[in-house]
Parts: C-alpha cells; sequence; structure tokens
C-alpha cells in the first residue's frame, strides 16, 4: 500500500476504537490490528538508555515486554539498538534463535507465535519500539514497509503526547537503581544488573522488585563481597 492507503487505513481504525482511551493505547490497538496481529505494545527509549513500556493491547505482551525488562536483551532492545525490525520465537528454542533465554521464557509464560520489534523512528532516529504478537503459522498481515511506516507514526504521535504519559514505573526503577548503587557502591549499570537478577531470580517483574527497594521492604547488603537481599516483613 502507499503512504496515503496507510494513513487512511489508520484513520479508520483509529475512528472505531474508544475514543476515552488514551493516545498511546489506540495507537497501539491500530497498529496491532491493522497489522494483523493478537497483540502489541509501545515502548520509549530513556535519556538513560532503557526502554519504558507505555502501553500494552494485553497481559500476553506486556509480559513478553516485562521478559525483556528483567533480561536486559531481547529483540526490543536489538532493534533499537540496530534500528531494524527483528522477530523472535514465543515457541520454545529454535535452533538458531538468537534470544534463547527469551524465548524460553515467554514459551514458559504461555506465549505463543512470533513476536516482532519495529523501531519507532521519530526524524530518521529511532526514539522506541513498536512490539506485536502473531498467532503461530502466521506472518505480518501486512509488508515490512507498512510495518514501519505505521510504527514511526506511533512513535510520532506518542512523542506530541510526551506530557500525557506515566513515568511512574520507570522513575520508581531509577529510584531503586540509585539506592541499590549506594548500598553495595556500585556502578549505575551494574545496581541495574543486580536488580534484573534478583527480578528473574524470584520470578518477579523489575518494576515489583524495584517496588520493594523503593518501599524499603528489600535491602542489598555488601556482606564480604557477596550480595546478600534483606527482606524486611511489615510491621
Amino acid at each position: 500500500m502507499n503512504t496515503s492507503e496507510v494513513l487512511g487505513l489508520l484513520a479508520r481504525t483509529l475512528a472505531g476504537l474508544d475514543a476515552k482511551s488514551s493516545v498511546a493505547a489506540r495507537m497501539c490497538r491500530a497498529c496491532a490490528t491493522i497489522l494483523g496481529a493478537q497483540g502489541g505494545s509501545l515502548t520509549l527509549s530513556t535519556t538513560q538508555g532503557e526502554r519504558m513500556t507505555v502501553t500494552s493491547t494485553d497481559a500476553t505482551a506486556a509480559g513478553i515486554e516485562s521478559i525483556q525488562d528483567v533480561l536486559g536483551e531481547g529483540p526490543g532492545r536489538r532493534a533499537l539498538d540496530d534500528d531494524r525490525i527483528v522477530s523472535a520465537s514465543l515457541d520454545g528454542v529454535p535452533d538458531d534463535d538468537p534470544f534463547p533465554v527469551f524465548s524460553q521464557l515467554a514459551a514458559n509464560s504461555g506465549a505463543h507465535g512470533t513476536w516482532y520489534a519495529v523501531p519507532m523512528r521519530v526524524g530518521g532516529q529511532p526514539v522506541g519500539v513498536l512490539g506485536l504478537v502473531v498467532a503461530p503459522g502466521e506472518v505480518l498481515g501486512r509488508d515490512l514497509e507498512d510495518a514501519q511506516f505505521l510504527a514511526d507514526a506511533a512513535g510520532t504521535a506518542l512523542l506530541g503526547e510526551i506530557d500525557q504519559i506515566g513515568w511512574t514505573a520507570r522513575a520508581r526503577v531509577d529510584q531503586a537503581t540509585g539506592m541499590v548503587s549506594a548500598q553495595l557502591r556500585l556502578r549505575p549499570a551494574d545496581a541495574l544488573a543486580v536488580l534484573r537478577a534478583h527480578a528473574f531470580g524470584r520470578g518477579s517483574t523489575l518494576d515489583e522488585v524495584a517496588e520493594d527497594v523503593v518501599a524499603r521492604r528489600l535491602s542489598f547488603a555488601d556482606d564480604a563481597g557477596a550480595v546478600e537481599p534483606r527482606r524486611f516483613e511489615d510491621g
């Protein structure tokens, strides 16, 4: 399809969605619908080089983004770093899988099919990623050029509504990173790695661990060179 046709399809799809939803939620749902995906998500790159999930259409897409947050890697990170469309299996680990841990965790969570990560470009620079869940045995409903065009449109719309985006979760992770950095005398990047490792070890999300640290329900102590988390019970 040419640009005018894709824009027309996007406009008609958006018109059929709940106007009370946020711009991000509607753009995410519209992109997923037009591209024949079961669901999707939109993430933005932060100033610290991390990604923040702005919206997801469903629990499956949100869970996939959470897995990438915990691992600090995956198709979304690769798409953003390399500025190209990246796909990964959600059905276990194929022999040539470049993201074996991600694929295995996604499969264990009940996700199936393929995850497509499409960089969202504004002014020629990637600012985030459109993630899409495509059913097993299926491919994107339109060609990659249409997917890229829609992702760029979504990125432009998100930046236009930047003041309306809730940054609470990302701010909480940043605050927790600073606290762990001070507790263990680590660089922020290493402190974030500790948080991710703890989230991975206990099978929770990065945001849940960050919330526990900020609320002082979880503290990390440097005990003779070994990092030992201490959990405090409320009351």
